[in-house]
């Protein structure tokens, strides 16, 4: 640094007239140059003292990149060189890339899983109830491998004053029919003379029915149901069992909500529950099993899709019953026990033309029923 010579101008003022008057024009100028050259020698030394301010600030960033590089050059040292740590530190972040771009993926598997299972009921099988199946030695052809197999249901109405006879053999009731018109005779009393017998006349016809010959069903899934199986053998009634399910299925803390509906399946041991909301039985169906507690007890229960069928296309062909034949025009004058035993006391008479009754159904008049066909498969 300059001396204090070099960095500040000392001026000393000039000894004044003695007598103590004032400062002449010239005097003042002087001061006036005086203080313009001081205040120069300051600003000088103000913009030195800056310029070295700056240097010192620049010197110490350097030294701390030194310091700095110097603590690096330390730390690698002990785990291997600084190109094996660039590589540590690229695998690291390409690792982590990678698991996220599979967090991802698999997320978005799982959602297409999730809505394949919702709209597609075929790709849901395996997560419909159980059903218990035992081999009994038949054998199919390989072309009936991907064929769906219908047992016929068929309700049959039946009039007031008619009768349904099945015989054991077709011929029979073929024979039966052919005669068409029958004199049956009605006995009305006991050991009455053939004076007080009376006949009816009554008319044979064939039974023909309607059989699906093409079928076509679409399944879809009901968003808000769920279907319970694998239910436990209690002591309680089917609406108190309900009213059991019910209960464990509205608490949100067993996963379920508030129930709108509930009810049996016709003939079996499954219970459909109907929820209010949306997405209520989405999460139960993907849990697959629930312990319930019902009646004091733990029970673990199968939660599986309620699916819908609608029919889409049906054919219909008409068939007649080869061993059945329809009795019209019967009056009502005899018990339904007594007719049902005439009837068939006198079409099992060989004489009569018939055979052999396996099966007989009266209706008396005034009165009407329904008649269930089953596949025969005798």
């Amino acid at each position: 640094m300059d001396s204090e010579e070099d960095s500040f101008i000392r001026l000393l003022p000039q000894e004044g007239p003695q007598d103590g008057g004032s400062e002449s024009p010239e005097q003042l100028r002087l001061e006036i140059e005086r203080c313009k050259e001081l205040y120069s020698a300051l600003e000088q030394d103000r913009a030195k003292l800056q310029m070295v301010k700056e240097a010192v600030d620049a010197r110490i960033q350097e030294l701390k990149k030194e310091e700095l590089n110097k603590m690096f050059e330390q730390q690698m040292s002990l785990t291997g060189d600084i190109e094996r740590a660039h590589q540590i530190f690229a695998a690291k972040d390409e690792n982590n890339r990678l698991r996220q771009e599979k967090q991802f993926l698999k997320n978005k598997v799982d959602e297409l899983k999730k809505r394949v299972l919702w709209n597609d009921p075929v790709m849901m099988l395996s997560a419909l109830p159980e059903k218990k199946m035992i081999f009994k030695g038949h054998i199919a052809n390989k072309e009936d491998m991907n064929k769906l197999m219908l047992t016929p249901l068929i309700h049959y109405p039946l009039p007031g004053g008619s009768a349904l006879v099945t015989f054991e053999e077709a011929e029979v009731a073929q024979r039966i029919i052919e005669m068409r018109e029958h004199m049956v005779e009605l006995n009305c009393g006991e050991e009455l003379e053939e004076l007080d017998w009376c006949r009816v006349r009554v008319q044979a016809v064939p039974v023909e029915i309607l059989l699906p010959s093409a079928l076509e069903i679409r399944l879809t899934q009901n968003s808000r149901s769920i279907l319970v199986s694998d239910l436990p053998s209690l002591d309680m009634s089917k609406d108190d069992l309900l009213d059991k399910l019910e209960l464990f299925f509205s608490k949100t803390k067993n996963g379920g909500s508030e129930v709108e509906s509930r009810e049996f399946l016709d003939n079996s041991s499954q219970v459909v529950l109907t929820f209010a909301q949306d997405g209520v039985a989405e999460r139960l169906i993907e849990k697959g099993h629930t312990q319930a507690f019902i009646k004091g007890g733990e029970y673990k229960v199968k939660i599986s899709p309620c699916m819908n069928g609608d029919i889409t296309k049906l054919q219909l062909q008409p068939s007649r019953c080869p061993r059945t034949v329809l009795l019209l025009g019967i009056p009502d004058v005899l018990s339904a026990e007594s007719m049902r035993d005439t009837l068939e006391i006198h079409f099992q008479k060989a004489s009569r033309g018939g055979g052999e009754v396996d099966a007989l159904a009266y209706v008396p008049a005034g009165h009407t029923g329904v008649a269930v066909f089953v596949e025969d498969t005798g």
